[in-house]
């Protein structure tokens, strides 16, 4: 058994890093009700979204019942799964089931037909704890997250993993040097799983590990990226280029991105001129090769690409911090605030039961002005997020912390609910003990029985009228 899963976390209390998260879905399942939303766990892969639900539900003595993307997750499946389990009580005598669903946001295709909706039902049905599990936020439908509380799983800081990985050493009788542990735990890059699987791999068959001993079990993604752009600024042969650039697992098109993303690195105004020239060359030969199939020519893309911008930089090296293409950060912001746009209006337009176009072009001011004047209301009658009352307020800040007030405020008055449901049968029990143990006034001994108070005099019948008789009706005649 590889250690990943043989030292997989037990308690929330073992879990590496991430202890906000951690406390959140902690509290959340001391106040669970059948009020309460259900989690909605995101972050990236590895650090630890997963195990931090099986331990939680080791903590609180839950049942557990998991969906993963290597089932088939269409609507039948997660109904009788999901459904069934998220409304009947467990049968093992826990007090309740946890549902997991793992990697959430992977719903697609004919294999998962139908799951959204499930998910839905699902939720809005829920009579046990529900728990969802995702990569990207953004990558689940609106109507999923705006029905879950979120935490964000965060990339677990190197100093933190390294505790963890002399623990497995420890535990496994192996002897590894600090140096090795520490670079396992910077080439995880925050990936607390590939840092376990990267010291596992290193140490099958060996009793010791040193500091060469972690070279060829290291994480390559983004470190070869980065490698291959501060190569190209470098004085870097050409042939070194290729062959770093044919280790990349990224596509020629991706590549493009990056060295595109870096070109404003270039001091010399006439070098960026010539990189764009190169750049623009290698475009066209990707383009014809999506457009006639023929991949061989993704070389001469690459070749142009990085020779061309290696000689337009002049090998005096890059002074700046690297980053991703802004292109990317753009696409990912406009597919964020199209998101929450959508989401917003189609709660509004559900309540005032109209499309959401005529929304949009007829009623979008008006209701823009209601909600400034009671945010706090709107909020909390539709349910809304931070982004989603940002998108009317257009103020971050104070959107924020109207949210973070509605939520305080349903906590204190779900704690008050719970407060009052346990002391009501303990209120009720010394009442009852009361009225059982306070005997009524004891009579005095040799004493005269009171006197029965005399009975009221009779009320005098009402007197009838003598009945007329026929003599009396002619006596005046």
């Amino acid at each position: 058994m590889d250690w990943a899963e043989k030292y997989r976390p037990a308690h929330l209390a073992d879990i590496v890093g991430n202890a906000t998260a951690v406390r959140q879905m902690a509290d959340w399942a001391k106040t669970w009700s059948r009020k309460s939303r259900p989690l909605l766990i995101y972050g990236k892969p590895g650090t630890g979204k997963t195990s931090s639900a099986w331990a939680l539900a080791h903590d609180m003595g839950w049942e557990v019942i998991e969906l993963n993307a290597s089932d088939q997750r269409t609507a039948g499946v997660i109904e009788r799964i999901a459904g069934i389990g998220s409304t009947t009580a467990s049968l093992t005598g826990a007090s309740h089931k946890l549902i997991v669903l793992d990697e959430a946001d992977n719903l697609q295709g004919t294999a998962d037909r139908g799951g959204t909706k499930a998910i839905v039902d699902c939720i809005n049905q829920a009579q046990q704890p529900v728990i969802l599990i995702a990569n990207d936020l953004y990558g689940l439908s609106p109507e999923i997250r705006s029905r879950c509380e979120p935490v964000q799983f965060k990339a677990v800081q190197a100093r933190s993993i390294v505790p963890r990985l002399k623990y497995l050493c420890s535990a496994e009788k192996v002897t590894c040097s600090d140096t090795a542990l520490r670079v396992i735990a910077e080439s995880a890059e925050g990936d607390i799983r590939s840092a376990v699987n990267m010291l596992y791999a290193s140490a099958i068959g060996r009793t010791a590990l040193g500091d060469d001993g972690v070279h060829t079990s290291q994480k390559d993604e983004r470190v070869s990226i980065f490698s291959l752009i501060t190569a190209l600024f470098g004085k870097t042969p050409d042939e070194e280029l290729m062959r770093l650039s044919r280790e990349v697992d990224d596509t020629p098109e991706t590549i493009e991105q990056w060295v595109e993303g870096s070109v404003h690195l270039i001091p010399d105004i006439t070098g960026t001129g010539h990189a764009y020239r190169y750049l623009s060359r290698a475009d066209e030969y990707l383009g014809y090769t999506y457009r006639r199939q023929y991949h061989t020519l993704w070389r001469y893309a690459t070749a142009i690409m990085l020779l061309g911008v290696a000689e337009a930089a002049g090998g005096k090296g890059v002074h700046a911090r690297i980053m991703p293409p802004e292109r990317w950060q753009k696409m990912s912001t406009a597919k964020k605030q199209k998101s929450i746009r959508i989401s917003t209006l189609n709660k509004v337009a559900g309540m005032m039961h109209i499309p959401q176009n005529t929304l949009r072009e007829q009623y979008l001011g008006t209701v823009s002005l209601l909600i400034e004047q009671d945010p706090a209301g709107f909020a909390r009658d539709l349910a809304f997020d931070a982004d989603q009352l940002n998108f009317f307020l257009s103020d971050r800040t104070r959107s924020a912390a109207i949210i973070r007030t509605l939520v305080q405020e349903d906590r204190e008055n779900e704690k008050e609910k719970t407060r009052k449901l346990q002391q009501e049968p303990v209120k009720m029990a010394k009442e009852e003990k009361k009225k059982k143990t306070v005997p009524g006034p004891e009579p005095k001994k040799n004493a005269l029985p009171s006197p029965e108070p005399p009975a009221a005099p009779a009320e005098p019948a009402e007197k009838k009228p003598p009945a007329k008789t026929q003599s009396t009706l002619f006596d005046g005649f």
